[in-house]
């Protein structure tokens, strides 16, 4: 049996159990005297063998009955959509769905889809001590729902929780149909995504003191867990890391964070601001909480590029949006204090950040533009292994003469290689290069004096 069909068989097997078990749930709630130790008749099926990624979820996670009657549920409607229609059950005095089934309505869908009270119903009809196990299985600290398996969200603010919608991410289906690690950023509105780098941290060009800095970080990504545990220092300091880099484009932010997840081996998530700002009251800190959430659990290293746009300086509160946006920055700010992991925080210019943020953080990084010496060091590890320079080319002048971060550089070589690859050669010339660069010096409105 392949791997696809032995993860299809115990999701079968599965949403069998589950079918058996919600019949008899609804049988024995409408019936004149309901037996509360109704699920005690249902143990779930053992799923060892095989081996399936449901049946190691299940294992390696100790998922019990009611953790397993929420899986189900949220599966039924991607698999087995005829299970639900027996919760489609109309009153007779008021030929309205029955209100204790929950279940919720979209737009071009005809089936039924669960809700918080469709799993409550499952979990405690005829037995109201079952309404503890849905209070722990939909708490945030619930493992199910810190590393996003489900989810249960309001979708608005006057809708109790217990009424909205209760989904299985399509990561974790995925996982469970195929048996390939789920990925938070195949969500079509997890606002983050890995960040990844070709270069190795020798290839990192930056003066000295940014460089001592970035090592400072790097050592505690390797040894923060030790110092926090075997020296005693947990009733001390506050867990996590948090940096600021700050500098203008091109000068290394981005690559500098990339490296520092690439050699202590984590992965790097760059929050998207644009997915993470809502103007609707309290969908920014709902969305920023998913993120810290599965990265606090994942060991990631967060990268919040162009943190101005939520980490800005706060206003003073003359309306009631000046006050919701500081409050958002409040609540901002207490999730990266209490975050255990590490976190960068990019901006061009220090000064538009807000000082409550800047106080607690424990590295300050600026990344200059880079020097002659590194402009120099720059050009070459460009060009090396790329395309040939001409003779008449000389890189010591070039890094002299032109004030570029490496970005521009990148950028400039781009230019060039498509214009050798557009004429069949290797070799570029000095004209090309000269035209390249001055475009480039042209975006920051500098020019070149050098022909």
């Amino acid at each position: 049996m392949t791997g696809l069909d032995a993860n299809l068989a115990a999701l079968e097997q599965e949403l069998n159990w589950f079918g058996a078990l919600l019949q008899a749930q609804v049988e024995n709630y409408l019936s004149a005297e309901p037996d509360p130790d109704l699920l005690s008749n249902f143990p779930p099926p053992d799923l060892t063998e095989p081996p399936s990624a449901l049946g190691r979820l299940v294992q390696d996670w100790d998922l019990g009955r009611a953790e397993r009657i929420a899986l189900a549920l949220t599966l039924a409607p991607h698999l087995r959509p005829e299970l639900l229609d027996l919760l489609l059950l109309t009153s007779s005095q008021t030929g309205r769905v029955l209100t204790e089934f929950g279940g919720v309505a979209e737009n071009n869908h005809r089936g039924f889809l669960p809700s918080g009270q469709t799993l409550a119903f499952l979990l405690s009809a005829g037995n109201r001590s079952g309404w503890a196990d849905y209070h722990r299985l939909t708490t945030p600290s619930h493992r199910l729902m810190r590393e996003q398996v489900l989810r249960l969200e309001s979708e608005g603010d006057r809708l109790p929780r217990i009424a909205s919608p209760l989904r299985l991410s399509e990561a974790w289906l995925h996982y469970l149909l195929t048996g390939e690690p789920a990925r938070p950023e195949s969500e079509y509105d997890f606002p983050a995504r890995p960040i990844s780098c070709a270069q190795g941290w020798q290839e990192l060009v930056l003066d000295p003191q940014t460089m001592g800095q970035l090592n400072e970080i790097r050592l505690w990504l390797a040894h923060g867990q030790r110092v926090m545990g075997e020296y005693g220092l947990a009733g001390k300091i506050k867990p996590g890391y948090r940096a600021l880099f700050f500098g203008q484009p091109g000068t290394g932010k981005t690559l500098s964070a990339c490296l520092l997840g690439k050699v202590t081996g984590r992965e790097v998530y760059r929050v998207d601001a644009s997915m993470v700002v809502s103007k609707y009251i309290g969908e920014t800190e709902k969305n920023l909480g998913r993120v810290f959430d599965v990265a606090q659990y994942r060991d990631w290293v967060l990268f919040f590029d162009e943190a101005d746009a939520l980490f800005g300086k706060r206003t003073a509160a003359s309306s009631s949006n000046d006050r919701h946006a500081n409050q958002q920055t409040a609540y901002l700010l207490q999730r990266i204090e209490d975050f255990p992991g590490v976190v960068i925080l990019s901006t061009n210019l220090r000064a538009n950040m807000d000082e409550a943020f800047t106080r607690r953080f424990q590295a300050m990084v600026q990344f200059p533009m880079p020097g002659p010496s590194e402009r120099l060091r720059l050009w070459q590890s460009a060009f090396a292994g790329s395309v040939e320079l001409a003779a008449d080319i000389d890189l010591h002048e070039l890094a002299e003469r032109a004030e570029v971060a490496g970005g521009a550089i990148i950028n400039v070589l781009r230019t060039v290689t498509l214009a050798a690859a557009a004429s069949d050669s290797r070799i570029v010339t000095r004209s090309v290069l000269v035209e390249a660069l001055r475009r480039e010096l042209a975006k920051d409105s500098k020019s070149l004096q050098w022909r």
